[in-house]
């Protein structure tokens, strides 16, 4: 989840920079694994874990006089640390990401719908200033801006579809989107965000750093708001329990009324291998639903657990609940579940693998003029090259089974998608 990615991913050596401001990267391990310094791989990585075992030898594939399963096994894959263009200056980070991705069917009603070509999915430049109230008052704050096959799904909607960045585009798929821009105030264990900023409601989020897989889950692209317009406060209440509660004008608005709603929830570790986290809101999600002229009214929440299995084995289980209406008469617009679940395994710090599968449910609505009853199964790998370049191959099935939501331009009932992208941190 954007925000439980705080208790789930423990940052490693040579993560990547950039990303939302609630979440972390994937690393290819989310736990830190055993190095080339273990018995296993004394024989050749006596060395030390710094050289790792490409000071060995094996033409810079890691082996040396280690066999490729001693080194596997040991975790160390010696990837050394990121290069940053930008760095730090005066207390501000400036970094930014590019991906490029290639996948084999259009894809409907999420993410990634050009396909049978390269494309550019983000190119993403960010500047922040985190905030640190713990010796007093501090202020901060964030701007991010992207373009790419991408940035017409996250621009803001606004009243009369002409909000903020909505009308960035520059012909065909590609576009411009600014989908942060806030400044940010700490005292002690209280901050409050202002301005336009990521959502804090469900676990994928529109940066690809901070996803594990290329594509997306139909629950994030179709019941989940990317962005919010307003305010937020966060407070470390104790060292396992967060709170979140604001105000905002709607779901997916720029600097213009378009809603008004209450965001809020709470993060909280159960134990040290486990946490929960909350999110909702409630009240006027938009003024102009799906370009119809429509107000949305209504609630949603979103639930997330993450358990570390064992060391190198993560388990995240989200369930997702939202029920809307037209304003005027009651009509529903929006009312569904959907459950999604991720199994992620980390290798070594170089390589990890994972499944998800997703069931996403809605009632016949104004939304759908059937029911909607959708899986997606997902196998993905994630591969870093070195410390600034990761590789994510993988193959998702999608299967519709009432075809009331069509998983593809043609309205198919089922289909399969090989995907692949590359991301280049800097």
């Amino acid at each position: 989840m954007k925000l439980s990615k705080l208790a789930l991913v423990a940052a490693l050596a040579c993560a990547m920079h950039g990303g939302s401001v609630f979440g972390q990267e994937w690393t290819n391990s989310n736990i830190s694994l055993a190095s080339c310094c273990e018995p296993s791989c004394d024989d050749g990585c006596d060395s030390g874990c710094d050289s790792g075992c490409d000071s060995h030898g094996g033409f810079g594939l890691g082996l040396g006089d280690c066999s490729l399963g001693d080194c596997l096994s040991c975790g160390d894959c010696c990837i050394g640390d990121p290069y940053e263009v930008f760095g730090d200056c005066y207390g501000w980070h400036v970094g930014g990401w590019g991906q490029l991705g290639y996948h084999s069917s259009d894809a409907g009603n999420r993410f990634n719908d050009d396909a049978d070509g390269i494309r550019l999915q983000q190119a993403w430049l960010y500047a922040e200033k985190a905030v640190d109230g713990s010796c007093g008052f501090d202020i901060g704050g964030r701007a991010d801006f992207m373009y790419g096959i991408d940035g017409p799904d996250t621009q803001a909607f606004g009243p009369n579809d002409d909000s903020w960045d909505q009308d960035w585009d520059n012909g065909g798929s590609y576009g411009w989107a600014m989908p942060q821009l806030y400044v940010e105030a700490a005292y002690g264990d209280l901050s409050v965000k202002a301005g336009h900023f990521y959502t804090i409601i469900g676990y994928e989020v529109v940066g690809a750093p901070d996803n594990f897989f290329y594509s997306h889950a139909y629950t994030m692209y179709n019941n989940e708001p990317f962005t919010h317009t307003g305010f937020l406060a966060s407070y470390a209440a104790s060292e396992d329990l967060t709170v979140f509660a604001g105000y905002t004008f709607g779901w997916d608005s720029g600097f213009e009324d378009n809603g008004d709603n209450f965001l809020g929830g709470f993060s909280l570790g159960l134990t040290e291998d486990i946490s929960f986290t909350y999110a909702t809101t409630v009240g006027r999600f938009g003024t102009n639903y799906n370009g119809m002229g429509v107000v949305e009214d209504g609630y949603m929440h979103s639930m997330v657990l993450d358990v570390a299995l064992s060391e190198n084995l993560q388990w995240v289980s989200q369930f997702d609940l939202i029920d809307t209406e037209r304003a005027s008469d009651g009509a529903s617009i929006r009312e569904g579940a959907a459950f999604v679940n991720y199994l992620i395994y980390g290798i070594n710090d170089c390589t990890s693998v994972g499944v998800r599968h997703e069931y996403f449910h809605r009632n016949a609505s104004l939304a759908d003029a059937a029911d909607v009853d959708v899986n997606d199964l997902t196998f993905g790998v994630n591969h870093r090259l070195n410390a600034n370049v990761i590789v994510r191959p993988e193959l998702r099935w999608d299967w519709d089974e009432n075809g009331a939501f069509g998983a593809n331009e043609n309205n198919r009932a089922a289909q399969t998608t090989f995907g692949v992208d590359a991301i280049v941190t800097f």
